[in-house]
């Protein structure tokens, strides 16, 4: 019920992240069905974070039907192969300030490989501050660079980058309403 507020634009951050943890991680596979559901059942996107964890992300996507609602793979840092596979659930794929690092050449790939109208940009504040500001507090003016950044990787202009991603944007998250 308090997803069909107007300002409920999408479920999540939800997903798996092994990067740290060790042991039974159930837990998490299960919370991120029950967050599959709920989107599904509330009509919203998802909004999926994924480390270490990426087969297991795909696979319990697949399971759950997150293709009927789809969403986007936030601050993705995955192969290409693993965006491939999202992208055919229907998701889009976000970079972060991470795709402007020196050394994120696989990640740079990924940004000029995939199609133009599966392309988000994101800051992930307070963290992951793109290039010149790597290592201070992250704030969402620095979008700018992550755009910039993979227009310059795929060879277009800011502004046809910028255009790109507001339009996925608003086709992803339908309840979204843009300010006047």
């Amino acid at each position: 019920k308090l997803a069909q507020h107007p300002k409920v634009i999408a479920i999540g951050e939800t997903g798996l992240d092994y990067f740290r943890l060790t042991g039974d991680l159930e837990w998490q596979r299960e919370r991120f069905r029950t967050h599959i559901r709920a989107a599904i059942a509330a009509d919203r996107p998802l909004i999926i974070h994924t480390r270490s964890a990426a087969e297991d992300t795909i696979r319990i996507m697949r399971e759950e039907g997150a293709e009927r609602i789809g969403g986007v793979m936030h601050c993705f840092t995955e192969s290409l192969e693993v965006a491939e596979q999202a992208m055919a659930l229907g998701f889009y794929i976000s970079f972060s300030g991470i795709v402007t690092f020196k050394n994120a050449g696989a990640l740079k790939e990924v940004a000029r490989q995939i199609p133009l109208d599966r392309v988000l940009v994101e800051t992930d504040s307070p963290y992951l501050a793109p290039i010149p500001f790597r290592g201070k507090t992250n704030q969402p003016a620095y979008v700018k660079h992550v755009a910039e950044e993979v227009a310059r990787l795929r060879g277009i202009s800011l502004e046809e980058l910028s255009e790109a991603t507001t339009r996925n944007f608003f086709t992803l998250f339908r309840q979204a309403r843009p300010c006047n």
